[in-house]
């Protein structure tokens, strides 16, 4: 899981980096000092972290992402489920909506998804 859990700061620079991909190493440099008043070190150190864990690629002084913002929150979430509910995604509902009720239109939308699995 720690491969796609990230911290706040790191989220931040991931949706930075997704939003300006692909982005220059200077370019994001000159982001990160604008966005967060990080130094160059700071923004190279993070991106090193990243890079490392098969988010993004730095190659040539530019910045790619190795997997877009859906691919990773999918694998965040898919990692969830095996941990917390043995990869059941029917414990975790179950779960959810003893604390929170959903709503006409949620109980809709996740219907329709059912629905466009079953004929997919």
């Amino acid at each position: 899981m720690k491969k796609y859990k990230l911290g706040e700061m790191e989220q931040k620079f991931a949706d930075l980096i997704w939003e300006h991909e692909p982005v220059t190493s200077r370019e994001l440099t000159e982001l990160c000092a604008r966005e967060f008043d990080w130094k160059r070190t700071t923004t190279y150190t993070m991106l090193r972290r990243l890079c490392d864990r098969g988010i993004f690629k730095n190659e040539n002084g530019t910045v790619i992402s190795l997997m877009t913002r859906d691919e990773f929150l999918a694998l965040k979430g898919e990692r969830f489920l095996e941990e917390s509910f043995e990869g059941s995604l029917p414990r975790f509902i179950a779960a959810f909506t003893r604390r929170k009720k959903l709503s006409d239109r949620e109980v809709q939308e996740i219907q329709q998804l059912i629905d466009g699995y079953r004929e997919g």
